[in-house]
């Protein structure tokens, strides 16, 4: 057999809140592509967030398992294999990408290798009052000079107080906010709230309203005082659709989600269209384990793109595969002592 299936459950150290609600495990499959050698092989991560994720939990299984017959019979696969199922094909195009670069898990050339890192937000979650403002200083004292919060869970006002606080120690100079309120606001709200958030100078909000809705969006972007990225709107959106839905909309910023989107080629087609109509973005991890972090953290570098990338989430598991990447005072790093390396006996 040439490749094969593992399937995952990753566990949160904590419950984690989200506007979705509370996440406590996620799935994964790991594909693997046997290499040289007896335990050799090259991995892909298929990882899918329950009410995000576009792919049909109920029949990736069988999709997967029909992959796995096709790569082990040597058949061509097509990308129509894969419509509907993108984190499938971020899974598999990864796949054959450390299995072409002989199962080493370096994916690209990148400068990640050579100790440079790769500047990160701090991605604080939704909580308490309490709880969201001790992840705060947490993140700050860890050295983060960008900090994420997820927003439109408890009360504005408490949401505000927090911005607040932050604000009163630390100017935009120390330290970068961004919001993201995962489509918490309603559309005929929006626009106060956003005025309210600017006040606390703020580099951007996503995703401010639900996705699809994109005549309210296409209104906020133009009128907003904070700067407005669009996150859950780039997901499930056809290549064909895709400058036509930006043309319209004008967004300041994209956020790109590999695993969300259907892998690398994928995303790339929205840089290309983004930067033909002058819109900025960055890069954000989906709750991938290491394997799919790595993946993710290792093509950001192939770009000159100077944004805070989303590239921190690998610390969340109890149940992560060790790897090399670690955080250091805001910076993600690969990690080649003689004491780092990969372990897969987790799955």
């Amino acid at each position: 057999m040439i490749a094969d299936c593992v399937f995952h459950e990753l566990n949160f150290k904590m419950p984690s809140g989200t506007s979705r609600g509370i996440l406590r495990s996620k799935p994964s499959w790991f594909l693997r592509k046997k290499g040289i050698g007896d335990d050799v092989f090259a991995y892909g991560e298929c990882s899918v967030i329950e009410g995000l994720s576009p792919d049909d939990l109920d029949q990736l299984p069988e999709k997967i398992k029909l992959l796995i017959d096709f790569i082990n019979e040597g058949k061509t696969i097509s990308d129509d294999f894969f419509n509907g199922f993108p984190a499938l094909q971020f899974a598999y195009e990864t796949l054959q990408l450390d299995f072409e670069r002989h199962c080493e898990h370096k994916l690209f050339d990148s400068y990640l290798f050579n100790g440079e890192g790769i500047d990160i937000n701090g991605l604080v979650w939704m909580g308490s009052k309490n709880f969201m403002l001790a992840q705060i200083k947490e993140k700050i004292n860890q050295g983060f000079k960008c900090i994420k919060i997820k927003i439109a869970a408890i009360d504005f006002s408490e949401e505000l107080s927090l911005l607040r606080y932050v604000r009163q120690e630390f100017n935009t100079d120390d330290i970068e906010i961004r919001v993201d309120a995962n489509g918490g606001f309603k559309p005929d709200s929006a626009l106060e709230n956003l005025k309210r958030l600017s006040e606390f100078n703020l580099h951007s909000i996503e995703q401010p309203i639900m996705a699809d809705n994109h005549e309210a969006m296409a209104e906020l972007c133009n009128v907003t005082p904070l700067d407005i990225a669009l996150d859950e709107e780039l997901i499930g959106v056809s290549s064909n659709s895709i400058k036509r839905l930006l043309e319209n909309i004008k967004p300041q910023y994209i956020i790109l989600k590999p695993s969300l989107l259907g892998g690398f080629k994928a995303s790339e087609k929205w840089i290309e269209a983004a930067e033909e109509n002058s819109i900025d973005w960055w890069i954000t991890s989906a709750l991938e384990s290491n394997i799919g972090l790595n993946a993710i953290a290792q093509w950001t570098t192939t770009f000159s793109n100077s944004n805070y990338q989303g590239l921190g989430t690998g610390q969340l598991f109890t149940n992560n595969i060790q790897s090399p990447l670690n955080v250091k005072a805001g910076r993600l790093y690969y990690d080649n002592g003689e004491n780092t390396s990969w372990d897969f006996s987790t799955i």
